[in-house]
């Protein structure tokens, strides 16, 4: 084993490196600290000093001994977890000379491996937006609710936002702005049942600041679904204490989380208050450019207690939602339990708890919490139903429940990544946040999608946008039953899709590009913008192909569970409605006898309308109109494979005739692309006449350019005028289909590419695009990857993999995690690296592993039957549970039931 044995020294690092296992001969080198640079770039200097050196593992030879971490080391007047920095940099695992030492070094970096892999860790107290991205990235939940990862002993303020969300659970607030009434539809934050804090000697509570903390340390336990928050704490009367929590998300009973409240006093014997609350005070604050509206979106009706319980009832203000919240607090392990004081003022219902302790003892105090809406539970059973949880309720259960769901969890959906700990991690980070968006909605129980940024955060107000066409397809691998209830949230939105198409003078169903409690269009016609902190016209509802997103989930979704019966039940209506839309989106050009769609605008939301036009909007999106006739193509072909009775009255219901289906076939070979000579397809028609933008100019001038169209609004010009992208647009069919599939629509078209079309295209675009949305690098890199750039491809995955993690867009992750490239990146590491595509009626095996990956394995649910796959550098290992066939490279592979076969390539 290759390692590096590391010194710390208040002005210095000491580096040894050893070729076997941390024994002599050694290599030395010495890094003077510069006390002017920052702590993350001096420890970059290791990785400049150690370039070209291969090391398996590092050991710090002098950390400090804490119970939370073993790798913590003090340097100039700070303490920093340095083993979570190397590993983040090296990705190396780093183990303590005294685990060395008590264990030896292969099975110390073994044990540190292992955790590493399987937990999100953060050590110190940070502020404003970045612990606002932590408390996201912290989150725990079960698709019912969210639950942010803020310290329980926090109230929202500028550096803390405990919010608490539950699917579905929507309300509009209108706000006059200028003269103008805007309305909006938010996902509600409901009351903060999660705070809980601790008083000495009837002393005030304790409050999170920077004083009174002397480390804290909060881990993201992965495999069990268990926050642990670690905070050392020395008051200024002098005061030491131990504060351990640990919050979990049940699994089962999908209504209910707990937390564990275990505090020791270091230096002292007294008493001990302990405060819980259930806060109906709070308002969405989580959106700093939200907040010129009203977002106070709660009425409270009722607070009551009994016991060691507390109840806060009421609804929200419009939409009139009624929920419970219930709670309880004790002692754990304590027959005779301490009376509890309850104050109730100001729609905030508080307990305390006094009780006696002595020093170095641990007292563990236990707080259980129920919350119930009128969503899946009947109005006048919300408090029995709450009373009923709350009294069963124990911690020990809720983890219990929580540990056996997460154990089938990893069994069913993990990716196991040989050799690449940060990647093995990450993926099991954004693989836990999929579950803790969504999980509940499974049930069948709930009539909720999942929102753009999950459970997590305020962003977009927690609508439902295209993003679901990026997780949807993972969770039909594994889950099928929740795609089909995600979808569903779609289908019960049917009727208001159709009318809206109607209000925009349209046939058939459009569905609106954000989407909340009912299905009407949430977009707004403003949008703040933070550079000029002005108002500027948003026109992004003329993103129409959210509804082909739609029906790609509704394709995929049936094709790989093989549920032909939602297809006939559901899809279907949704299909034909959607494809009746397209239809009447269509206008003919007798001249060039050519189909046109207007009036759109492609996933690029930089481009809204053309500069100086009187109408908004685009005309022949090459996206869209290729996934139209994508979509037509598609209806065609299935109508003979539905019985004849299902698809005429499915028919019937979408008033869909068989006249549409030649109307279909016409446009579905006429529709008009821009393409130049050199084989470069237009954006949108008349893209080639825009001018290029000089990106080295801007990136000199402003460092991050991610964000350009507000850069140019706030130099007044505007992000239509230029070729210049937010995000993939133009060749996005590539990523949702494959090369082949959309080669035959442009051939269908009467559009032949010439020779390395796609190659040029990549280039051309990625030259033109700044990556503004997260999913544009999971575009790219798919698109690099099928063009054998894997050096590209894999630069883009890892930045896309990053991005939460190290939230590279400037705060966002505050607002919440980018569910749909989370999703998305489980989707590039098993379908275009891991190589299996399942979409097509048979399973197609390509892989392309990275070379930094020594293997990947995982197992899918494909058309009913199991699948295990494990994917090295040089050979495929493959095992179904039952007799079926796989495609590789245009042959046809026999599988036996339960028997391995191993393909070489």
């Amino acid at each position: 084993m290759r390692t590096i044995a590391l010194r710390v020294k208040q002005d210095s690092m000491e580096l040894l490196y050893s070729k076997k296992d941390n024994q002599e001969p050694f290599r030395s080198f010495i890094i003077t600290y510069n006390p002017e640079q920052t702590i993350g770039d001096n420890l970059e200097k290791i990785k400049v000093v150690l370039a070209g050196l291969k090391i398996d593992a590092a050991i710090l030879l002098n950390s400090l001994e804490y119970d939370f971490s073993d790798t913590i080391i003090g340097i100039n007047h700070n303490r920093i977890d340095i083993g979570l920095a190397l590993t983040n940099m090296l990705n190396i695992p780093v183990v303590a000379q005294s685990d060395v030492e008590k264990n030896g070094l292969a099975k110390a970096v073994k044990r540190k491996e292992r955790y590493n892999e399987w937990h999100l860790d953060y050590f110190g107290e940070y502020e404003k937006k970045r612990n606002y991205g932590q408390e996201a990235m912290l989150t725990v939940g079960n698709g019912f609710f969210g639950l942010r990862g803020a310290y329980v002993e926090a109230h929202a303020d500028e550096d803390n936002y405990p919010g608490t969300y539950v699917a579905g659970v929507y309300n509009q607030l209108t706000t006059k702005i200028g003269d103008r009434d805007v309305t909006n539809e938010d996902l509600v934050n409901m009351p903060n049942a999660q705070f809980m804090t601790f008083g000495v000697d009837g002393q005030p509570p304790f409050t999170i600041n920077k004083k009174d903390i002397q480390d804290i340390y909060r881990s993201l336990d992965l495999k069990h679904g268990v926050l642990r928050t670690a905070m050392h704490v020395q008051l200024t009367t002098g005061h030491d204490l131990s504060i351990v929590t640990t919050k979990v998300a049940n699994m089962k009973n999908w209504h209910d989380y707990a937390i564990s409240y275990a505090i020791t006093p270091l230096n002292f014997s007294g008493t001990l208050q302990i405060y819980s609350e259930i806060d109906g005070t709070v308002t969405n604050g989580n959106v700093d450019r939200y907040q010129d509206f009203d977002q106070q979106h709660l009425q409270i009706t009722g607070m009551s207690s009994r016991d060691n319980e507390m109840y806060m009832t009421g609804e929200t203000k419009t939409s009139h939602i009624q929920f419970i919240v219930g709670s309880n607090l004790s002692v754990r392990g304590q027959k005779t339990q301490p009376q509890i004081a309850v104050k109730n003022e100001n729609n905030r219902l508080q307990q305390v708890l006094s009780t006696d302790v002595s020093v170095g003892k641990t007292y563990q105090f236990e707080k259980n919490v129920t919350i119930y809406t009128d969503r899946e539970t009947a109005a006048d059973s919300l408090l029995e139903a709450a009373n009923q949880d709350i009294s069963k309720a124990s911690y020990e259960n809720t983890a219990k429940q929580s540990e056996d769901y997460w154990k089938q969890a990893w069994n069913n959906f993990d990716i196991k990544i040989d050799t690449d700990i940060t990647s093995q991690k990450l993926t099991r980070v954004n693989l836990f946040h999929t579950m803790v968006s969504a999980a509940a909605v499974g049930s069948g129980k709930l009539d909720a999608s999942v929102g753009a940024r999950g459970l997590h955060g305020e962003a977009y107000r927690g609508h439902v946008f295209w993003d679901e066409m990026f997780v949807l397809p993972f969770y039909t691998l594994h889950y099928p039953e929740l795609t089909k209830q995600l979808l569903m949230y779609r289908y019960r939105r049917l009727d208001a899709a159709r009318a809206y198409a109607k209000q925009e003078d349209y046939d058939g169903a459009m569905y609106p590009w954000q989407s909340g409690e009912t299905g009407d269009e949430q977009s707004q016609f403003l949008h703040l913008n933070p550079i000029t902190h002005q108002w500027d016209p948003d026109n992004s509802r003329l993103q129409r192909h959210v509804s082909l997103a739609i029906a790609y989930n509704v394709i995929n979704y049936t094709q790989v569970s093989g549920d032909h019966e939602f297809m006939d039940k559901y899809g279907l209506e949704m299909l034909l409605s959607i494809a009746k839309f397209w239809i009447s989106a269509t206008t003919y050009d007798e001249k060039e006898k050519r189909y046109s769609i207007a009036h759109v605008m492609g996933p690029d939301e930089f481009h809204e309308n053309y500069p100086n036009a009187d109408e908004p909007g685009l005309t022949n999106n090459t996206y869209t109109n290729i996934m139209v006739a994508w979509l037509f193509n598609y209806l065609v072909e299935l109508k003979p494979q539905v019985p004849k009775g299902t698809f005429k009255n499915v028919q019937k219901k979408s008033a869909f005739d068989d006249s549409l289906f030649d109307k279909m076939t016409d446009i579905s070979h006429k529709l008009k692309l821009d393409i130049n000579k050199n084989g470069i397809m237009a954006q949108f028609e008349g893209y080639f006449d825009l001018p290029t933008l000089d990106f080295d100019a801007y990136r000199r001038k402003y460092g991050d350019i991610s964000r350009m169209d507000r850069i140019l609004k706030a130099e007044d010009k505007t992000p239509d005028a230029y070729q210049v992208a937010k995000q993939a647009d133009t060749l996005m069919a590539y990523y949702i289909l494959n090369i082949d599939e959309v080669d035959k629509i442009l051939n269908q078209l009467g559009y032949h590419m010439p020779k390395e079309y796609l190659t040029k295209n990549i280039q051309y675009y990625l030259n033109r695009t700044t990556h503004g949305s997260t999913l544009s690098r999971i575009v790219y890199s798919v698109l690099t990857e099928m063009d054998d750039n894997m050096d590209q491809s894999w630069s883009l995955f890892s930045q896309a993999l990053f991005s939460d993690y190290y939230d590279i867009q400037g705060g966002t992750t505050a607002e919440g995690i980018h569910l749909g490239v989370m999703g998305a990146t489980l989707m590039i590491e098993t379908r275009n690296y891991g190589g299996v595509d399942s979409l097509g009626r048979e399973i197609n095996l390509h892989p392309n592993l990275p070379a930094k990956w020594n293997s990947i394995s995982f197992k899918q649910f494909i058309r009913g039957h199991w699948y295990n796959f494990m994917i090295t550098q040089s050979q495929i290992h493959v095992t179904a549970d039952a007799d079926s066939t796989v495609q590789f490279k245009g042959k046809s592979i026999e599988l036996k039931a339960n028997q391995e076969k191993v393909i070489d390539y």
